[in-house]
């Protein structure tokens, strides 16, 4: 079922290019412009936000009830939602790589020849972003759902827009204050508006909002969706510092250099005391880092059991999640591929843990 829904996904994602290429008249103001954005938009990815919406929706829908191919077209919205927070994203942390290959500001500056090449990048990106975002809202209208219930669930899609840019700016924020600032509810705030309430809560309630679900089941599927979006960042921030380049497709010192205040940041810092802290600081706050920075940074987060202590925290959170899950009044089969779709996007972290374990095993 999820390669099929995903087949669907990503030639809705594919038409709605070529409908808005007639529509917005992108490659008129600039071929590039247009071309850009839309290789960007079809890159290979999870699809995981568009799938998670579609099988809510189905999840919730009279068992009869026949799908309208609509349904794909609107689901392709959170994926652009996606694509616009990562524009942003990628140059607020002034990044290069995005799924292995130039962030949009990259392929942007490339336009015209000029002495300020970077900046125009920059500037060009933040633009296409926002073009990015209009273009979400127009897939979200193709929806036919009864009027009060696209209302409610657009409202909810703006909303979380919101909520994610909020995330954007604390995570901004931190990254300028000293660690010593940044307590454990601070990372799990911004992990929620960040990451999870547009990855996971998002799309399982408007899903949910736009079948007529019952409503009951919104304030639990906005709770499924934060702590598996607090579980998949942490999953992230590991993978960030423990996984390879070529697996996670963009530079492995990209969230080090940024000295990114993740929970296994603030789990050592915590932890370490004295002329060990100082060390770990005098690397971490490093404006330049090295790949040996990167090793002596790892072996601070195994001494310390943070990397034990987040990969907990990743299981605490999965396993609450599927209690909750068990008990929505959602239709099988949706409700098992929700589950084996979330079991799924934690086999990297159950990997990591698996390599570590030896390790850990040998501290203890």
């Amino acid at each position: 079922m999820i390669e099929n829904v995903k087949k669907k996904i990503d030639k809705s994602l594919a038409q709605f290019m070529d409908k808005i290429k007639g529509e917005y008249k992108l490659h008129l103001v600039n071929p590039i412009l247009y071309e850009s954005i839309r290789e960007f938009a079809l890159r290979k990815g999870k699809r995981i936000r568009p799938l998670l919406l579609i099988l809510s929706y189905k999840g919730y829908c009279p068992p009869h009830q026949k799908i309208s191919p609509s349904l794909y077209q609107a689901s392709t919205c959170i994926e652009l939602l996606h694509n616009f927070m990562l524009i942003h994203d990628d140059i607020i942390d002034r990044s290069h790589l995005r799924r292995g290959k130039p962030t949009l500001h990259k392929l942007l500056g490339r336009i015209i020849r000029t002495q300020e090449q970077k900046e125009l990048g920059y500037d060009l990106g933040i633009i296409a972003g926002d073009i990015v975002y209009a273009l979400a809202i127009d897939a979200f209208l193709s929806i036919k759902a009864a009027p009060e219930r696209k209302e409610k669930a657009l409202k909810y899609f703006i909303q979380t827009a919101a909520f994610t840019a909020m995330g954007e700016f604390i995570d901004t924020l931190h990254s300028a204050q000293h660690v010593n600032r940044i307590k454990e509810n601070d990372v799990f705030l911004n992990y929620t508006l960040k990451t999870a309430r547009y990855t996971f809560d998002c799309p399982l309630v408007v899903g949910a909002i736009l079948a007529g679900a019952v409503p009951s089941d919104i304030p639990k599927l906005c709770q499924l969706g934060v702590l598996v979006g607090q579980a998949f960042q942490i999953q992230d921030d590991i993978i960030g510092i423990f996984d390879s380049q070529k697996n996670i497709g963009k530079s492995i010192l990209s969230d080090l250099a940024e000295s990114k205040k993740t929970l296994m940041v603030c789990h050592a810092y915590q932890t370490l005391k004295g002329q060990s802290r100082k060390k770990f600081l005098a690397r971490f706050n490093k404006s330049l880092k090295t790949y040996q920075d990167l090793i002596v940074i790892r072996k601070v987060f195994l001494d310390t059991g943070s990397l034990r202590y987040s990969l907990g925290e990743i299981e605490k959170r999965v396993n609450k999640a599927m209690e909750i899950l068990k008990d929505l009044r959602m239709r099988q089969p949706y409700k098992g591929t929700i589950e084996n779709t979330i079991v799924k996007l934690f086999e990297h972290s159950k990997i990591i843990a698996q390599h570590y374990a030896t390790y850990a095993a040998a501290d203890n």
